[in-house]
């Protein structure tokens, strides 16, 4: 197997952050990430059904460490859910526009029951779809009111970030993004932030836990590639070692603040 799960050292802090602020620029322009999706930025049906015929072959063989058998076990599960339920979530959205029709021209959101509302053409079904789909899907959707529609669109992802970054809260992003264009979004990472510890985390677990994560910003993966969907939260935590220090130093600094404060109130200044 390649890259994908390949075993690698924990990156360093430099290391990391240089990949988080370039978006593995690098790895991207060799290839390292180009078996998940040949366009670069979203994985086609038959790229997950290959990945899958991988990861299960990878799960079942000696050959590994279990702790790496379980990754590949986890990575699997994800494409297997994206299989069959498709990516759309509900609160999604959908940047769209149909030449010639300004109706139609818009940002749409994934409406409950996850269906996809439009003007002139109603309720638009969106389970089992892929985000790479959407846009051949939606043309073919779109082309049983229209005739011959040309249709451009491109998925919107609803994700949260938490922890040492300026910023924390809901983004919505393109699902091409890089995992650091979500951080700068989010006013990217503190000077405490502890960046070999970021994860991705879903209903209360790590669905990325930080070394995997960590691969996975060097090969330069994108949300799609990354499996992520509506509400997963992207965790930086924060550095202890700094926040202890930054609590003695503090202290500290109040510390003689309040020595200073008693001398001039007894009169010594």
């Amino acid at each position: 197997m390649q890259s994908k799960l390949s075993r690698r050292p924990v990156l360093t802090r430099a290391a990391l952050i240089c990949a988080l602020a370039l978006g593995a620029v690098g790895a991207r322009a060799s290839g390292q990430a180009a078996s998940a999706d040949p366009s670069g930025t979203q994985v086609s049906r038959a790229e997950l059904q290959r990945l899958l015929a991988e990861y299960g072959k990878t799960a079942d063989s000696r050959a590994y460490s279990p702790a790496f058998r379980a990754r590949a076990r986890a990575e699997a599960a994800l494409i297997r859910n994206r299989l069959t339920d498709g990516d759309l979530q509900v609160g999604d959205r959908i940047q769209m526009s149909v030449e010639g029709l300004q109706a139609l021209s818009d940002t749409f959101t994934v409406a409950t029951g996850r269906v996809l509302v439009l003007p002139m053409v109603g309720s638009i079904p969106l389970s089992g779809v892929l985000r790479s789909e959407i846009e051949p899907y939606l043309t073919q959707q779109i082309g049983r009111f229209v005739r011959n529609p040309v249709v451009h669109a491109r998925s919107l992802l609803r994700v949260s970030v938490m922890g040492a970054v300026g910023r924390q809260g809901f983004f919505l992003v393109p699902s091409e993004s890089l995992l650091s264009d979500v951080l700068m979004a989010a006013g990217g990472p503190t000077s405490n932030a502890n960046l070999q510890k970021i994860r991705i985390d879903r209903d209360g677990r790590a669905i990325w836990p930080p070394e995997a994560l960590q691969q996975a910003i060097t090969e330069g993966r994108t949300l799609d590639q990354l499996s992520l969907r509506a509400g997963d939260l992207i965790v930086l935590p924060e550095n202890s070692h700094f926040s202890a220090w930054a609590v003695v130093r503090d202290g500290v600094m109040l510390a003689g603040s309040a020595v200073l404060l008693l001398r001039a109130v007894n009169g010594h200044y």
